[in-house]
């Protein structure tokens, strides 16, 4: 009988019989009740009162039951630390047994109890295991240092056994050294400055050595170290590539994709004259091709890592086109990537073939597999300048089937060609026009309005064409409606007579009866340009475009650098830096190619950045006040090196350094915060930032004859009508353009959130008139600093500008402190400031203290506040279940805080309710004896995660939160956003 007889049990009282059969004399009845405990554990019942009773069986000679015991003891020993004390004697005398099977089992338990109070206890057996005559024993002690490490990473450096590890890489055995050889990345990961790895031209010749003869994932271990290596120049480059190469014969995939990541890291510093660099192109080829006849989702991951390899270096696989050809029966996922890379490898000398597949594939009866076929012939196009007028005339076949979504497709991509070949292909304008009723896409349409705007002068009847747009203005989406009135304007400048009623009705339509920003404002500058300026209109509008580049999605060089370190990874499949997605900073380090940068900084350096725009992940905790006191005193206050525009007159002070001192005041007067380096707004538009609120109504005269001899051009417009104008339209423009977009302005509350009553943070008395209270509140996504400015002096308030001091999360202004001049004595204003997280940090105290510098034209003042760290929580802070529950366990109960909140009368729902309106989200809920339990989780901006268990009970005022988190001293700042929001 299978052992599937020890699920089915559905007996009650049943723990008091296993803990007979425990303790029975008879060995067989022993390990039968054991494995109905093991049976009872998996399906998820609690049979941690048999511990001591389970422990007792330890000691037997039989290894199955032995296994048994120690799984048991793995899963209770966290919950149970003073029984599995008990255990340790057995562990220390299992380590010393004849057995090697029983020594290596030992230790790897030993390695998976997570329990502080036992891992002292351990070292004594692991030591000796390391040094274990049998090789087995060996490499399972390497991987035990590695786990020990992550539970008490300073018991293992005080016992010496990093020395011991970096001694087994020179093992005789194979294995072990595959295995130090993981431990001792593992341990590097989570220390990326500690250089454990001391990879030098011997040691590396003792991993090359192991390599032949281990396992295959021994082998991806060696590798993948390998590829951290950089060597000092190309001989040994070589020498290493050559050892490398048999590997990529190797039938495991993972095997194959190392060896290719270390051979095309280290071909970096080849000379590409070199005959063995040529013989290493033709050697790439093969191992490639072949993973595409592996399942389809094999390919798929081998097809991602092909991609970034073909960006790198498309030599390698020039000839092999055919392999990308799709077949009839692959996945679409694996269609669309083939696309995608073919159309990379895409020349001269095989264009002829790729457009026949093609075309072909354009009649498939995937749908997005057609669009895709009908870019990718844009796509050629723009690629391969002597295949433009084939693909053309292939696109023009395409059109004429009158497939809706084909002609779409192939009219999105006729654009970009017109922008990469002007004036060459314009012949086939007259077809489009014909297919111009079939198309209901918004990119389609908005892909034939700006054909017709842009080719204006030879289309007859233009003005119909964008007229007919026109009547259904409101229904199109924000893109059309855009690309609509920016052509009736190109059309306008173009045709001015015929065309007045037109622009007039769009610049209407765009203006007052449109609530899209982006299309209103657009609106407005177009307007004020025609109305004030037609010849600069004229320059603007019309201005001749630059022609697109050949390929627009390629990844980025210096992330594509990085990507290729990470080849056989999530990261190459993903095609992001590991720092895009793994949570924290550990174990996220950015690489390079050695070479790529003309220096000889090793690969590994934690310094070299992502490029991208992917910014580096910020650490889990954060750095402490005294560690960046020298940040803190070199604080550059000068401002960023830019060109912008010298200001007039009449603007706002430019980005200048407001301090002189620099932080010398600092240290004088401890009452005040420390200065700041301040950020003023910068103009646009230098003829735009200070005109006055209405354009001046210019004669005909003064506007006619400036574009094409049109008198009637500039008698066309008056100003914006007032009604319609925003309402920094209706005051003077004290900030420059930025006003005309009434940043200002807030944005709408989620239900629910959380933001605290304004307090006063600047005394009128301390601030020689200037009176300022505000609080923090998170809208829509944007955290924004809400103020209310009051002038209680006696004079014209101007020039102001805002900065922060260093803080613990990196706050920021996100655009400049936008108030209107002049301000006047008496006058209140409020002003909302967005701020971003991307500041510089330091470890404030309290945690979310801020020092603000406030400039005028009056002198520089200085205040602290706090912010509620609510701001902070993110709006995709909800775990899955699965994900809390393995974090709740990882995180050690040491960084477990409890709190109560007193004299709060709430339902769990309405709690629940009311903590999500601030990101805070609900995981599970479960009720115990009349307490309702919330298991809730929230992210913090720098990318902390926040586990807490809040416990409410029906007319009892007092409510229980535990808050658990790897950085433990933001928690007592998340109490208090708790008792905040569930006391508003």
């Amino acid at each position: 009988m299978t052992d599937s007889k020890y699920f089915t049990t559905t007996k009650k009282g049943e723990i008091f019989e296993l803990k007979a059969e425990l303790n029975s004399d008879k060995k067989e009845k022993k390990k039968e009740a054991v494995k109905k405990v093991i049976a009872s554990m998996t399906v998820g019942k609690d049979v941690s009162a048999l511990f001591p009773d389970v422990v007792n069986c330890m000691q037997t000679d039989n290894l199955e039951l032995k296994k048994l015991v120690y799984l048991y003891l793995m899963n209770y020993a966290k919950s149970q630390p003073d029984m599995a004390i008990m255990a340790v004697n057995t562990f220390v005398k299992d380590c010393e047994d004849p057995n090697p099977l029983i020594r290596a089992l030992a230790v790897r338990t030993m390695g998976c109890i997570r329990v502080d109070k036992i891992t002292e206890y351990l070292c004594e057996p692991l030591r000796k295991c390391l040094k274990d005559e049998d090789p087995y024993v060996r490499k399972t002690a390497a991987v035990c240092v590695a786990k020990l490490h992550d539970i008490n990473a300073q018991l293992v450096e005080d016992q010496g056994f990093l020395d011991t590890l970096k001694d087994l890489i020179s093992d005789s055995n194979p294995m072990v050294v595959a295995n130090a050889v993981a431990a001792l990345s593992e341990i590097a990961e989570s220390h990326p400055n500690s250089n454990l790895l001391d990879l030098n031209p011997q040691t590396i010749n003792k991993l090359l050595t192991a390599l032949n003869e281990c396992t295959e994932w021994g082998q991806i271990f060696i590798l993948d170290c390998l590829a951290n290596y950089t060597p000092r120049d190309d001989r040994e480059s070589q020498s290493i590539c050559e050892r490398v190469t048999p590997r990529l014969s190797h039938a495991n995939s993972a095997v194959v994709l190392s060896a290719v990541k270390v051979l095309m890291k280290f071909m970096e510093m080849l000379p590409k004259d070199l005959d063995y660099y040529g013989t290493l192109l033709k050697k790439l080829a093969p191992p490639l091709v072949t993973l595409l006849s592996a399942e389809p989702e094999l390919q798929y991951v081998a097809l991602r890592n092909i991609n970034l390899i073909v960006q790198r270096r498309p030599e390698i696989l020039k000839h092999e086109m055919k392999v990308f050809f799709v077949k009839y029966n692959d996945p679409i996922y694996v269609k669309l990537e083939k696309l995608d890379i073919m159309i990379r490898l895409a020349s001269q000398a095989n264009i002829a073939q790729v457009l026949a597949e093609l075309k072909e594939y354009a009649t498939e009866v995937d749908v997005d597999f057609v669009r895709k076929a009908v870019r990718a012939i844009g796509r050629c196009a723009i690629k391969v300048e002597q295949s433009a007028e084939r693909c053309v005339s292939t696109l023009l076949d395409l059109i004429q089937t009158k497939v809706n979504y084909v002609v779409q497709e192939a009219i999105v991509v006729i654009k970009d060609i017109f922008r990469k070949y002007p004036n060459k292909y314009e012949s086939v304008i007259a077809t489009l026009c014909e297919n111009l009723d079939s198309l209901d896409e918004p990119e389609a349409r908005a892909a034939m309005i700006w054909i017709v705007g842009e080719y204006a002068e030879r289309i007859d009847n233009a003005d119909e064409l964008l007229e007919s747009f026109l009547e259904g203005f409101h229904d199109e989406s924000t893109q059309v409606q855009l690309q609509l009135l920016t052509a009736i304007v190109k059309l306008f400048l173009k045709k001015p007579t015929e065309t007045q009623e037109l622009v007039q009705q769009v610049l209407s339509l765009a203006t007052q009866d449109s609530d899209n920003p982006d299309l209103r404002d657009r609106g407005y500058i177009y307007w004020r340009l025609l109305s004030t300026d037609p010849v600069a209109a004229k320059e603007v509008v019309l201005a001749e475009k630059p022609l697109i580049s050949e390929e627009t999605d390629l990844i980025e060089p210096t992330l594509l650098e990085e990507l290729i370190c990470h080849i056989g990874t999530l990261a190459s499949v993903y095609h992001k830096p590991p720092s895009a997605f793994v949570e924290g900073s550990r174990g996220v380090q950015h690489k390079r190619l050695p070479g790529s940068g003309g220096s000889g900084e090793s690969v590994d350096s934690p310094d070299t950045t992502s490029a991208a725009g992917v910014s580096e992940a910020p650490p889990a905790v954060i750095p402490s006040q005294g560690d960046l006191l020298g940040d803190l005193l070199n604080l550059d206050l000068t401002p960023p090196t830019t060109t912008i525009p010298a200001p007039s007159s009449g603007m706002q002070m430019g980005a200048v350094d407001l301090l002189g001192g620099g932080l010398d005041s600092l240290m004088g007067d401890e009452s005040e915060p420390p200065p700041i380096p301040l950020r003023t707004d910068t103009p646009l538009s230098p003829h735009l930032s200070h005109q006055s609120p209405s354009p001046p109504d210019h004669s005909p005269t003064e506007l006619g004859g400036d574009l094409g001899g049109s008198p009637a051009i500039g008698a066309a417009f008056g100003a914006p009508p007032a009604a319609a104008a925003p309402a920094s339209f209706s005051a003077p423009v004290g900030g420059g353009l930025d006003d005309l977009f009434d940043l200002g302005g807030g944005v709408g509350m989620p239900l629910g959130a959380y933001s605290p009553p304004k307090t006063i943070w600047l005394p009128a008395t301390k601030a020689k008139g200037l009176e300022i209270s505000g609080t923090f509140a998170r809208r829509a996504g944007v955290i924004q600093m809400e103020m209310t400015l009051t002038n209680k002096a006696m004079s014209v308030m101007t020039d102001f500008a805002i900065q922060f001091n260093r803080n613990s999360f990196g706050l920021a202004p996100a655009g400049p402190l936008q108030v209107l001049a002049p301000f006047t004595p008496n006058q209140s204003i409020e002003v909302a400031l967005p701020l971003s997280t991307v500041g510089p940090v330091m470890k404030m105290e309290p945690l979310s203290n801020l020092q603000v510098a406030v400039k005028n034209n009056i002198d520089v003042f200085y205040f602290s506040c706090q912010y509620p760290i609510s701001i902070l929580f993110l709006e995709d802070g909800k775990m899955e279940r699965q994900v809390f529950l393995a974090t709740w366990k990882d995180i050690p109960n040491d960084n477990e805080t409890q709190f109560q909140i007193k004299d709060c009368y709430l339902t769990s729902d309405t709690a629940s309710n009311k903590l999500q309106g601030s990101n805070i989200f609900t995981i599970a809920k479960r009720t115990v004896e009349g307490q309702d339990i919330l298991y809730q989780s929230m992210k913090l901006t720098n990318g902390i995660w926040l586990l807490a268990e809040l416990r409410v009970q029906a007319g009892n005022p007092v409510h229980m939160v535990s808050l658990k988190c790897r950085a433990p001293e933001v928690s007592q700042c998340v109490f208090q956003s708790y008792e905040a929001i569930l006391k508003n």
